[in-house]
């Protein structure tokens, strides 16, 4: 059975994710830890659920989504996997994290692999189709779980309201057409889980969403 378990981290408040099923497999998507303790969270939670990471996926590769993926790289042996169209972020991560006040001391991790639309990632008995829609970033990325029906939708869609489309390589007209003809396609009871804020439904944005 598909499970979610979410955490918020680092001061943009940032949703990680443990996805994992029946196997104990996992993946940690988005890992945002910024310090130990946070680092430290994330581990006790594994431990505790007997849970074995066997990917490191992120949704996109913007500064808060990315502070942890060296740290999940050197604990857990993996490679953060991503769109490539965001790939030229992450050599700016420790510049731009310090206009935030943030001092990092290297950058992310490079890549070990990439995702396309889609694309299927696989771990466990779990499926996850890979849907990219760019305008909050260029290479954006929504994984949904046909099964479960749960899809995990980083900072493309939130609970009443969309990603920021005003950073490098962001587009408003993208954003939107993405979300109206890749998400809204999808049953009203979707559950989604966004890269910041509660979880909602596809149903529930269809009907509320300002921005929809």
């Amino acid at each position: 059975m598909f499970q979610v378990k979410s955490f918020t981290f680092n001061p943009f408040q940032e949703n990680c994710y443990l996805i994992y099923d029946e196997t104990k497999e996992c993946a940690i998507v988005d890992p945002g830890m910024l310090t130990e303790q946070e680092n430290n969270h994330l581990v006790v939670a594994i431990d505790q659920l007997g849970l074995k990471p066997v990917l490191l996926l992120q949704t996109h590769l913007h500064l808060d989504h990315v502070f942890g993926m060296g740290f999940v790289v050197e604990k857990y042996g993996l490679q953060p996997i991503a769109h490539p169209d965001d790939e030229f972020l992450l050599a700016q991560t420790v510049e731009y994290s310090r206009q935030f006040g943030v001092e990092l001391s290297a950058q992310p991790p490079s890549l070990g692999g990439y995702l396309n639309d889609g694309d299927t990632v696989s771990f466990g008995n779990t499926k996850l189709k890979v849907i990219h829609i760019p305008g909050h970033s260029p290479g954006g990325i929504v994984f949904y779980n046909e099964e479960a029906k749960v899809m995990i939708t980083g900072d493309v869609l939130f609970q009443g309201s969309v990603g920021r489309s005003d950073l490098p390589g962001g587009s408003y007209e993208d954003l939107i057409y993405g979300i109206q003809t890749r998400l809204m396609i999808y049953p009203d009871e979707v559950k989604v889980y966004p890269g910041h804020g509660p979880a909602t439904t596809i149903g529930i944005e269809r009907v509320s969403n300002p921005f929809l």
